[in-house]
């Protein structure tokens, strides 16, 4: 049965604001280019690849070699829409996408996709707190960056600490619906794997934009050229992490063409 579940991710930060953030998705780029089309209107396309061998829980390699666990993600960005789609070559009818869209509110839209009723029907809504933590297999994976939230306080803004209710009391406020829906018709491991990646994609949501308020006095009013710095050690870091080789290095032609909103 395919998963659909839509993630909304309030932050301290308006839409505009969230557009100049660095990111903290760190992957192998194969391709990178300009994009335009009648849905998006114009954005960057990238061709990705996450190499997962190393992290794959236990139970997931019992059916599928190391090599297998290799995912291509296809994504369109053309804030403040963005699209990706993943596939794995090994499992062919496996897919999954992740379609946002950011509005200027606090979580309150009801279908912001433009879902069907049939559709509406079967998606679950969870709105993340980016105050809270977690502790389970996916946020380990992941790691955490430790910031106490409800305590921190910009120096440069003024915003925070994250106090119970403040989704509804901060200005400005914004929120990035992620709808991610998952297919995996696989008799016996299909539907553990949906709802396995489901769990790794809200551990990677938290902890993402947690860092991207967390770390506001580091980029806030920065220069692009800064931000760009920050994005590769933001992206270094996260690789280490997860056992993958980072997507920037010390290469001046991806350093020009890659922009990629981290929220």
């Amino acid at each position: 049965m395919v998963q659909m579940k839509e993630f909304r991710i309030v932050m301290p930060l308006s839409v505009e604001e969230q557009q100049s953030t660095t990111g903290t998705e760190g992957v192998e780029i194969v391709e990178n280019r300009p994009f335009e089309d009648d849905v998006y209107g114009k954005g960057q396309y990238t061709l990705k690849i996450y190499r997962l061998q190393s992290k794959a829980p236990t139970w997931l390699t019992k059916f599928a070699p190391a090599d297998a666990l290799v995912m291509q993600e296809e994504a369109w960005n053309a804030y403040p829409k963005c699209k990706s789609v993943v596939k794995c070559p090994y499992f062919t009818r496996f897919i999954l996408t992740i379609d946002t869209v950011h509005k200027d509110d606090n979580g309150q839209s009801e279908n912001v996709h433009g879902l069907t009723e049939e559709q509406l029907a079967v998606r679950q809504v969870e709105t993340i707190d980016i105050a809270s933590t977690v502790n389970d297999y996916w946020s380990y994976i992941i790691g955490s960056s430790n910031i106490d939230l409800s305590q921190f306080q910009s120096a440069r803004t003024g915003r925070g600490p994250l106090t119970d209710g403040w989704q509804g009391q901060c200005d400005p406020v914004s929120t990035a619906y992620k709808l991610v829906t998952i297919d995996a018709p696989y008799w016996g491991f299909g539907s553990r794997l949906e709802q396995a990646l489901v769990a790794g994609e809200r551990a990677l949501f938290l902890e993402s934009h947690r860092n991207c308020f967390g770390w506001i006095d580091e980029w806030f009013g920065l220069s692009m050229d800064k931000m760009r710095e920050l994005e590769k050690q933001s992206d270094s870091s996260l690789n280490k992490k997860l056992g993958r080789p980072c997507a920037i290095e010390d290469n001046e032609e991806l350093d020009e063409i890659r922009t990629i909103p981290s929220c």
